[in-house]
């Protein structure tokens, strides 16, 4: 695998190299969730619009519409539906509150190493201190921005799930 981040991507082995073990976790965690994200704007876009209509053309050809088991029926379309949009929403608001959380993780684990050079030096040299604080701001900085554009794009996907989980509805008449 490092061999694969040297050749094809040296600087993000080198931003890892800096960053340290929090930082690979981050970015782990931050695939993830932009994975989980993209499958989420793939559904709302691409899968959904058809299970509506599949589910609408269903109703539609049903000629009891009234009776008790019809709204059984219409129930469990409506649910089967909005099911879908909330899929792994919890997930990935998780996911947006673990990563500042590894970033000061992160933070303290640069500081460590910070006092631990400063203890092993027994004086202030700034090339001793460097890794430690090289890690410290850049493990805070990954966790923040990871957290800040994953919020961003999960609300705008989790606001479009809530519009359509509402209208669903209204859609079976």
């Amino acid at each position: 695998m490092n061999t694969f981040i040297d050749h094809w991507l040296p600087w993000l082995g080198d931003l890892l190299a800096l960053g340290g073990d929090i930082l690979a976790l981050i970015l782990v965690i931050a695939c993830v969730m932009w994975a989980i994200v993209c499958e989420r704007y793939y559904h709302l876009y691409r899968v959904y619009p058809r299970q509506l209509l599949d589910s609408v053309r269903h109703w539609d050809a049903r000629t009891d519409k009234h009776s008790w088991y019809a709204q059984r029926k219409r129930e469990y379309l409506c649910h089967r539906l909005t099911v879908g949009l909330n899929k792994n929403f919890s997930l990935v608001a998780t996911l947006i509150k673990v990563c500042p959380l590894l970033g000061l993780l992160g933070t303290v684990a640069g500081m460590l190493e910070v006092f631990d050079a400063l203890a092993a030096t027994g004086s202030n040299n700034p090339r001793s201190m460097a890794a430690g604080v090289s890690k410290a701001t850049l493990s805070t900085l990954a966790g923040m921005v990871v957290a800040i554009f994953g919020l961003l794009v999960s609300k705008f996907a989790e606001r479009r799930a809530a519009t359509e989980r509402d209208a669903v509805s209204g859609r079976f008449t």
